[in-house]
C-alpha cells in the first residue's frame, strides 16, 4: 500500500538561507535517525513472524489504521518535544508492517541479495533526486497537488488490487509508485530548500514516505522477478 502525508497549500518561502540549511540539515539528520527503528522493527518482525502471524485483511487494517494515526499524531506534536519520539516511533511500526513482504523475498534463493539491491536502487534514487533539487532553480512546489492525486489514486487502486490479486496491476502500481515517490522526494526537498517547508519533523515525514515506498515498491518487483527465475 502506499502512504502519504496531508498535501499542505502552498505557501510564501519567507525563511532565510541559514534558517532553509538548518532545516534542510535536520531533515537529513531525522532521516538517517529514522532508518535504525525501521531495520529493527523489520527485523523484530521477521524474527517473530509477528506481521504474518495477522491474516492479509488484519494486517491491511491494521496498517491503514496505525499509519494514519501515527501521521495524525506526528503532525500534532511536530512542535513540541514529542515529535521526534513520535515519528521514530513510526518508522518502527512501519518497519514491522515491512517485515511480511521482507521476510517473502528473504524466503527466496537470493532474497538477501535483492533486499540488497532494492536498498541500493531506493539509495541511488534518494541521492539522484537531493542533487536534482540543488540545480533546478525552478519553483516545484505546483507539482505537489498532482503528486497527491497520484498517491491518492495508488492507494485505492492498491486496496483494489487486494481483493482482486492481479500480479499484473500490482506490477503497473509498483512501476507508478516509484516514479510518483522519487518525484514526491525532489519536491519535499525543494520546498525545504526553497524555504516553503520550516519544520525538519514534516519534512522528514514526507521524505521517510517516499523512500519507504520507492524501496517497498522495488523489494516487491525484484521479488516477483526472482520468484519467477526459480
Amino acid at each position: 500500500m502506499n502512504q502519504r502525508a496531508t498535501y499542505v497549500p502552498i505557501g510564501a518561502a519567507t525563511s532565510t538561507a541559514g534558517e532553509r540549511n538548518r532545516v534542510l540539515r535536520n531533515t537529513y539528520w531525522l532521516l538517517a535517525l529514522s532508518m535504525l527503528p525501521t531495520v529493527l522493527g523489520a527485523w523484530i518482525g521477521v524474527s517473530t513472524g509477528l506481521s504474518r502471524a495477522m491474516s492479509p485483511g488484519i494486517g491491511l487494517m491494521v496498517f491503514l489504521i496505525g499509519a494514519f494515526g501515527f501521521m495524525y499524531a506526528i503532525e500534532r506534536t511536530k512542535n513540541s518535544a514529542a515529535g521526534v519520539p513520535m515519528l521514530l516511533a513510526f518508522t518502527f511500526f512501519m518497519g514491522v508492517m515491512l517485515s511480511r513482504l521482507v521476510g517473502a523475498v528473504l524466503g527466496l534463493a537470493n532474497g538477501s541479495g535483492l533486499i540488497m539491491m532494492a536498498f541500493a536502487g531506493t539509495g541511488a534514487i534518494f541521492l539522484g533526486m537531493a542533487t536534482l533539487s540543488t540545480l533546478i532553480k525552478r519553483d516545484l512546489t505546483s507539482m505537489g497537488k498532482f503528486l497527491f492525486i497520484g498517491a491518492i489514486m495508488l492507494l485505492v487502486a492498491g486496496i483494489a488490487n487486494f481483493f482482486i490479486q492481479s500480479s499484473a496491476l500490482m506490477i503497473t502500481l509498483a512501476v507508478m509508485a516509484i516514479g510518483i515517490f522519487s518525484a514526491f522526494i525532489l519536491h519535499d526537498l525543494k520546498r525545504v530548500r526553497d524555504g516553503y517547508e520550516t519544520n525538519y519533523i514534516t519534512a522528514t515525514l514526507g521524505v521517510y514516505l517516499s523512500l519507504y515506498n520507492v524501496f517497498q515498491s522495488l523489494l516487491a518487483l525484484l521479488g516477483l522477478a526472482g520468484g519467477r527465475d526459480e
